[in-house]
């Protein structure tokens, strides 16, 4: 069987790889303990990111804290950050399609975080979560069942 060009999510995200990475990270965190979907918007840039998620109510500031300190966790087990390419088919198995673009293709681009999330994506990524630094919220809101959350790495 012959496969065809691989199908990417497509990202402006190549400007700033440990950003990206960390975004990964802090949506499985997400979804681990709130339950919800990856981020529905995001912006990320080396200066500071946003990500929106969601959800039925705000985060309590403990939750917050919680969020900040297993994304930092995470990111110190110094997991390895891997690509593979999949058929359409092993891709649907692992990872959430739901934002692939509508194109023909029959491979997808794969990124495992260690083995805290996979991922169907096409941005650029750092090689291991040693090469993040430190994950900090900077500031938050909610409104109308969206909760926004700004954050930076230092």
């Amino acid at each position: 069987m012959t496969m065809q060009e691989p199908v990417f999510i497509e990202h402006n995200k190549s400007e700033d790889p440990q950003s990206h990475t960390t975004e990964h990270i802090l949506n499985q965190t997400m979804v681990r303990l709130f339950g919800c979907r990856r981020s529905a918007n995001a912006h990320i840039e080396r200066r500071k990111s946003k990500c929106d998620y969601t959800l039925s109510a705000a985060p309590s500031e403990e939750q917050v804290t919680a969020i900040e300190c297993r994304v930092n966790d995470i990111i110190s087990k110094q997991l390895d950050v891997r690509i593979e390419y999949v058929t359409m088919e092993e891709a649907s198995k692992i990872a959430d399609l739901s934002k692939l673009p509508d194109q023909n293709g029959d491979v997808i681009r794969i990124v495992r975080i260690g083995d805290y999330d996979t991922c169907a994506c096409a941005g650029t990524h750092v090689s291991n979560t040693s090469e993040i630094g430190h994950f900090r919220i900077i500031s938050h809101d909610y409104a109308n069942g969206r909760w926004r959350v700004r954050w930076k790495l230092e």
